[in-house]
């Protein structure tokens, strides 16, 4: 709750500042809305994550770690297509693209929309399970991606083009990412043929390129079947919604088909493969119920206070009524929304923590955070800029691509995947539900001031999500450049010591107390080897008697490596600091190195 509630304060002071002080809403009751609405999302968001903690994340990396039972590559292509396409076709932030989809073009269908999309995610996913097997370079392997996304992109209708990279973002959603992220890593962890975290991160990325295909095979065909032309759009509006009541009863069904078929598979597979004792299994089952409720609310939340303000706010700034240099002071505002979306949007704070244990602690998950807010704000930017000048988008997006494909010659290829990775959950279900309206309002407004007419709505509203795929790869690519370096400086200072000197440093804590332990380790120039997580693994008056710990809370053991010297100062720390000298605190000791394989 604490970290929800202090990753949502800057959306909720943009917020303030436009709704009390630079456009007031009309009806009183839209502020409670607003209010009802923010306290819904940060308290599902907390109960989401805690769910995603003990069921999706353990679940989907079990999956993965199973699959190689199959034995066969056929087998597992086929079940990560599966469950791809499955998992996908109920993401709520796809749900919410759709839908906005629609509101533009009566003419498209919502549920093949969501279909189509679906299914492009579940070739791709499949596709990206072979490659990790295969151990293809995954810096060729975008490469030629977005060689053959480019060039489609000459027979696709103008009008699909930004729906098709917006529909990409959208789909890697709340349940989508931290699955196929669990997903990826199980795999890699048992199939990959190097055991390194190269293969860690890209499932998403890979993923992600499948929807933008699939939307431009369906948008050709869509100008084929209406006679060569693209049919007249509608006027954006996405209404009010007035009862939150029914608004959680509307979501029951999408959020209850969200979290279904990963529970299904997961049943499945414990009933032939994985065989998990009945306690454990029945602890992850009720993790699901805790992220079901937690999604269930954070939707909601969106729903009820979020849905009109992003059309609000674009409208707003461009009232007639205001002189004309003001519209370009939501540049600024929309920078803010964006880098606050993104700090509270649940699949950026999953991968942040993905990031944070697969590094060992050397990036800290408000470091990536804050690198993908600053790339998202820019995104914004991008997007409102595009609609004012009425530049195609194509002249924006494929500079930017080519920049970030250039970048992975610079960068590690853990961190190609990884930036990849994040341009795909950046348009999460927040951003898709407030970001996607922000723009379609700011488009709509400047065909009714301009004269256009609904088209214009349709080839310039959309793109926002397009620019958040893809302003995070090139942010984050270049956090991959400045660790590489940073960890250069390291491997070359370690090489320095004296091997005959360096000793194993192990400690024992509780897990609430990980996180400032290494950062004190790594100030001091400790290098950390590795972090892994316990609870249950040894009895209770072993816990008590010989080692002193409570044994009903989670431990963590953290490895790392030290001169004699470093090492010392660091047992004093974690005595003086961290109160190690108390009892049910931690322990901490060294082991010496008689000799080390380089």
């Amino acid at each position: 709750m604490r970290e929800t509630f202090f990753s949502s304060l800057p959306l909720a002071a943009i917020m303030i500042i436009v709704f009390f002080f630079v456009a007031p809403l009309q009806d009183a009751f839209d502020y409670v809305k607003l209010l009802i609405g923010y306290a819904a999302v940060v308290f599902g968001q907390a109960l989401f994550l805690v769910g995603l903690d003990v069921s999706i994340l353990p679940v989907g990396k079990t999956v993965g770690e199973s699959l190689v039972k199959f034995k066969k590559t056929a087998f597992i292509v086929f079940f990560g297509f599966l469950f791809g396409t499955f998992a996908e076709a109920a993401e709520p932030a796809l749900t919410v693209f759709a839908r906005q989809t629609n509101l533009v073009m009566g003419e498209i269908d919502v549920t093949l929309f969501i279909w189509v999309m679906a299914s492009g995610i579940g070739v791709f996913v499949g596709f990206a399970l072979w490659r990790i097997i295969k151990n293809f370079n995954i810096k060729i392997v975008f490469s030629v991606l977005y060689i053959v996304l480019f060039t489609a992109i000459l027979f696709v209708p103008p009008e699909f083009i930004a729906v098709a990279f917006d529909g990409s973002g959208a789909t890697t959603g709340d349940i989508s990412v931290p699955f196929m992220l669990a997903l990826g890593i199980g795999v890699s962890t048992v199939m990959s043929r190097r055991k390194t975290n190269d293969d860690t991160f890209g499932i998403i990325g890979i993923a992600s390129v499948g929807p933008i295909l699939a939307v431009f095979i369906y948008g050709i065909i869509f100008r084929a079947t209406h006679g060569g032309a693209i049919p007249s759009t509608s006027v954006y509006d996405p209404g009010l919604a007035d009862n939150f009541g029914h608004i959680v009863v509307e979501n029951l069904g999408s959020v209850a088909l969200a979290v279904l078929p990963i529970v299904l598979v997961f049943i499945l597979f414990q009933v032939f493969f994985i065989k998990l004792p009945k306690k454990e299994f029945f602890r992850l089952l009720l993790g699901f119920v805790t992220v079901f409720v937690g999604l269930l609310v954070f939707l909601s939340g969106i729903d009820f206070g979020f849905s009109f303000t992003g059309q609000y706010i674009g409208k707003a700034f461009l009232s007639p009524s205001r002189p004309e240099w003001f519209k370009w002071i939501l540049l600024a505002i929309g920078f803010v929304l964006g880098a606050a979306i993104t700090l509270s949007e649940p699949a950026v704070t999953v991968l942040g923590k993905q990031l944070e244990e697969v590094t060992n602690g050397h990036i800290k998950k408000m470091t990536i955070r804050i690198t993908l807010a600053v790339g998202i704000g820019v995104a914004v930017i991008l997007s409102i800029v595009k609609i004012f000048t009425q530049i195609s988008i194509l002249w924006f997006l494929a500079p930017l691509y080519v920049a970030a494909l250039c970048m992975m010659r610079f960068t590690s290829k853990m961190f190609v995947g990884l930036a990849f990775d994040s341009g795909g959950v950046a348009g999460g279900s927040l951003a898709a539900a407030f970001l996607t309206p922000l723009t379609l309002g700011v488009a709509q407004a400047v065909a009714d001031s301009s004269g256009f007419g609904a088209q214009f709505v349709l080839a310039n509203g959309f793109g926002i999500i397009a620019f958040l795929s893809v302003t995070p790869i090139i942010a984050v690519q270049t956090l991959g450049i400045i660790f590489g370096r940073r960890f250069k400086k390291l491997e070359e200072a370690s090489a320095e010591e004296d091997v005959q000197d360096l000793v194993f440093l192990t400690i024992i804590a509780e897990r609430r107390r990980k996180d400032s332990i290494i950062e004190d380790l790594l100030g001091m120039g400790i290098h950390l080897v590795n972090t892994s997580y316990g609870r249950g693994t040894v009895t209770a008056s072993m816990l008590q008697t010989t080692l002193g710990l409570v044994h009903q809370k989670e431990k963590v053991i953290i490895t790392c490596m030290a001169t004699q010297e470093k090492a010392h100062l660091a047992l004093d720390l974690l005595v003086d600091k961290h109160e190690f000298h108390k009892r049910h605190t931690g322990i901490a000791f060294t082991m010496p190195i008689d000799s080390v394989s380089r």
